[in-house]
């Protein structure tokens, strides 16, 4: 007969078990990931821009991202430091400089390990990209998994009572969501989704053991880590603060002053690097009006004119106008140096604007006719919609164990405490508002999150979602049919885990399975 305590051990240590296992299986992917061609572990442009930004900060002390595009390596037509995630705007120095598009302050952090990493071994990441690469990459992504493994599993811990559903959660939470190809390479989903695990363990500890206001701060710096790596978490950010204005409102305050110390980071970086407080990729259009010039189609002197007025070029300055990739603007270049957008509106006069567009350069992939397979974007919302679900990058369908995640968020198990359904409410309502703004997103953007294993722009939701369903596995754990239903939910998940393996910048396999099968067009 097992007592209590002999039951708790063997529960701690399943959860051990499992989280070494994980642990253990994502060093092994680590300590072997290489590139296609064989000269880095860098996988795809996406974490290549994250990786140049690394290395210039390091090895050059500057954003600037130039001199690693041009790299070649064993191949001498290879660059494989190139990447297509990247911007184009004029720099401190006055010159047009790329730089990566993704936020800069997940890589400012990363660089700091890469300084210890190369004062320690003596060597530069450019030089030796795979090994030391590997490295970096063990020290920042392993650790991170570790606290969103360890942080989910102990709040779900602590709102179930049967052993069964407790190591069926434990499972789920270390082998049955898509987070775990992501940790074989650089990407901001799972610090962000660690970073929910760790308000969310706060959270729920706080409801049956007192909390001091430290860890308060540390729930506001993980709130505010989870929105600064994906925007649209800013909603659960807002959302963990109302619940605390509901019912832990001493710690409000400690609550907000991590989040606005991880604001001022993000905003801090971002202007170090760029000059501006706005992300890279929120210039994406046209700047502020110059002038507006009453010719139709005006030429350079014309254009000279107007910029003369506003001190913005001299008599000798050498301008030229150029395409872009918007029909009706031109790209006005000055000196090579200065960009200006020319925009001829319909039968009528043409303005002469400052140039804000930093995904618009020479060779861009971001243009009509370069752009190939999902990142062409999908037209109809409906269409989109419909796939995000339960189509070819289905949430539901490439991750069945979250089927039982919308009966789980009506919080029917959390009845007992109004805490746990005003936390299931929150959550519910973050994942409608997030949902609804990827449909509404416009055509270029609706490419579920480009060529990747699943939508990865929901991936962060991955703590909240399993302490969701914590409620009708518990439910379903008492009953013979309903552990065997679990049990085909989770393999489904472990199983597109398992294909994903190799690394997620790859098509998810029903994506690849519909092409073969002809449903889809490549």
């Amino acid at each position: 007969m097992t007592n209590h305590n002999d039951r708790g051990f063997s529960v701690a240590t399943v959860y051990t078990l499992l989280i070494v296992i994980a642990l253990s299986v994502v060093s092994g992917r680590i300590a072997t990931v290489i590139s296609r061609e064989g000269d880095t572990p860098f996988l795809s442009a996406n974490d290549r821009s994250r990786w140049c930004t690394i290395a210039a900060l390091v090895e050059n002390g500057t954003y600037q991202i130039d001199p690693f595009l041009e790299r070649r390596g064993i191949k001498q037509n290879r660059r494989p430091w190139a990447t297509i995630d990247l911007v184009r705007h004029q720099g401190r120095d006055g010159q047009l400089h790329y730089y990566s598009s993704k936020p800069p302050l997940l890589p400012t952090l990363y660089a700091g390990v890469y300084w210890c990493v190369s004062r320690t071994v003596g060597m530069w990441l450019s030089d030796y990209p795979i090994y030391v690469g590997r490295i970096v990459l063990w020290l920042v992504n392993v650790p991170t998994l570790f606290v969103f493994l360890l942080c989910t599993i102990l709040a779900i811990d602590r709102i179930t009572q049967s052993v069964w559903a407790k190591c069926f959660l434990a499972a789920s939470v270390c082998f049955g969501t898509m987070l775990l190809p992501f940790t074989i390479a650089l990407n901001n989903h799972l610090p962000a989704a660690a970073s929910a695990a760790v308000v969310l363990y706060v959270y729920v500890r706080s409801l049956d053991t007192t909390t001091g206001h430290g860890w308060w701060l540390l729930a506001g710096l993980a709130a505010g880590f989870t929105a600064a790596n994906e925007l649209p978490a800013l909603s659960m950010t807002v959302f963990w603060a109302g619940l605390l204005l509901l019912v832990r409102r001493p710690a409000l305050p400690a609550y907000c002053a991590g989040v606005l110390v991880v604001a001022a980071a993000f905003f801090a970086t971002n202007w170090i690097a760029h000059q501006s407080l706005r992300p890279p990729y929120m210039h994406r259009g046209d700047g502020d009006l110059i002038a507006t010039l009453p010719q139709t189609n005006p030429g350079v002197e014309e254009v000279r004119s107007a910029l003369l007025k506003q001190a913005l070029a001299a008599e000798q300055s050498d301008i030229q106008i150029g395409p872009s990739r918007v029909p009706q603007r031109s790209r006005v270049l000055v000196d090579g140096k200065r960009q200006f957008g020319l925009i001829q509106l319909d039968d009528g006069p043409a303005q002469l604007r400052h140039w804000d567009d930093w995904y618009d350069y020479p060779s861009s992939y971001w243009v009509d006719g370069k752009r190939r397979g999902v990142d062409i974007g999908q037209p109809s919302r409906l269409v989109y919609a419909a796939h995000m679900t339960f189509g070819h990058y289905g949430i539901f369908s490439l991750t069945p164990i979250w089927l039982l995640m919308p009966i789980g968020l009506l919080g029917l198990r959390a009845s007992r405490s109004t805490e746990l359904r005003l936390l299931l409410a929150a959550i519910a309502l973050a994942t409608v508002v997030c949902a609804v703004f990827y449909v509404l997103r416009p055509e270029i953007d609706r490419n579920y999150g480009g060529v990747s294993v699943c939508f990865r722009w929901m991936l962060w939701f991955a703590p909240l979602w399993l302490f969701a369903i914590a409620g009708p596995v518990e439910w379903l754990s008492g009953r013979s049919w309903g552990r065997c239903l679990t049990f085909v939910l989770l393999a489904a998940s472990v199983t597109s885990v398992s294909i994903s393996l190799d690394g997620p910048w790859q098509s998810p396999w029903l994506y690849r399975f519909w092409h073969y099968l002809g449903w889809i067009a490549p």
